[in-house]
């Protein structure tokens, strides 16, 4: 008997190549996939705003960055000692006003010419769920204010359709060349509620798929789906039995690997492994000649892929091997 049905996603028919710059900004899966992408030697920006959830605070930001907005002291607020934006993660946050607009400014102008280059871009949806404050405002994190403080709503499908077509018309202006893979977030926000969580997440599900058959180039990768009916099980969860765990996220990287990225990187990600696992080699005699033989052996490894894959960034992996080689 079968006790377990597999789940293959059907591959891309344009993949993901190492000479293309990813963009990704999204849940705390996104950093989850950015992470392994980063790993490999892919040319990555993840989430310059910090981890975002709703569809809402996902499509601002995203037009901050097409308008590479200069935020500006109006923008901030003031809580429990500390500044912060209501666009942005706790992690930009700061005691000191100057401080908190330059590190945001700083990612913002990153994030505009990341964006205006990019080749992907990938969007991972947390919930459906947003927190409103004055004005009916979506706030991207609430900064641990009181939760009396917003209003919680859940927003429809149609519209979090409507949100999202607008950033895929202004992105299509901004950057016609980019090819945009949609997610959602494996994580259950069990805090909502059962029931309340999958409506979320149906809600953006059913969003999503309307918006890749409206627009060409809008693709969808099922990592909910392999979470929630391929594994199906509690043993591929964390502790806390809401987020994946290293197990299953692992299980989602190779089916990502097989759905959307092309043979040559693939190829090429053994190798760059290979030159990893040999930089971060921990000898037992650094001095020996079998070991300086090693340095060199992969010193020359990697300049050779530097020169046939310029566009790659081993420039730690040449510090290294250069420094111990004698």
């Amino acid at each position: 008997m079968e006790f377990r049905l597999e789940f293959t996603p059907k591959e891309f028919d344009v993949k993901i190549n190492h000479s293309h710059q990813l963009f990704l900004a999204g849940s705390c899966f996104t950093e989850q996939i950015g992470a392994k992408l980063a790993q490999h030697k892919f040319q990555i920006i993840d989430n310059p705003h910090g981890i975002l959830f709703n569809p809402i605070s996902i499509s601002q930001a995203i037009s901050a960055y097409i308008q590479n907005k200069r935020y500006t002291e109006s923008d901030l607020f003031f809580h429990n000692e500390f500044w912060g934006s209501w666009d942005h993660h706790t992690k930009f946050s700061s005691i000191n006003k100057s401080d908190c607009l330059n590190k945001i400014n700083t990612s913002q102008e990153a994030a505009h010419a990341a964006l205006k280059n990019a080749d992907w871009l990938i969007l991972t949806l947390g919930s459906s769920f947003a927190y409103q404050i004055e004005n009916e405002r979506v706030v991207a994190n609430c900064h641990k204010v009181p939760t009396d403080k917003f209003l919680k709503k859940l927003f429809s499908a149609t519209v979090i359709v409507d949100v999202l077509d607008q950033m895929l018309q202004d992105l299509k202006i901004f950057n016609p060349k980019l090819k945009i893979i949609f997610t959602i977030s494996p994580v259950r926000h069990l805090r909502d509620g059962f029931v309340e969580n999958n409506r979320s997440k149906a809600n953006l599900i059913s969003a999503v798929h309307q918006l890749t058959e409206k627009h060409q180039g809008v693709l969808y990768f099922p990592s909910y789906e392999l979470i929630i009916d391929d594994l199906r099980d509690y043993r591929f969860f964390a502790e806390d039995m809401v987020h994946p765990n290293y197990a299953a996220t692992n299980y989602v990287w190779e089916k990502f690997l097989a759905t959307c990225v092309d043979e040559e990187s693939k190829q090429l990600m053994k190798e760059i492994s290979i030159i990893r696992n040999a930089r971060n080699h921990k000898a037992f005699n650094p001095e020996s000649v079998q070991h300086k033989k090693f340095i060199g052996t992969h010193l020359e490894k990697v300049l050779k892929l530097k020169a046939t894959h310029p566009y790659i960034d081993f420039t730690d992996e040449i510090e290294f091997f250069s420094q111990n080689k004698s």
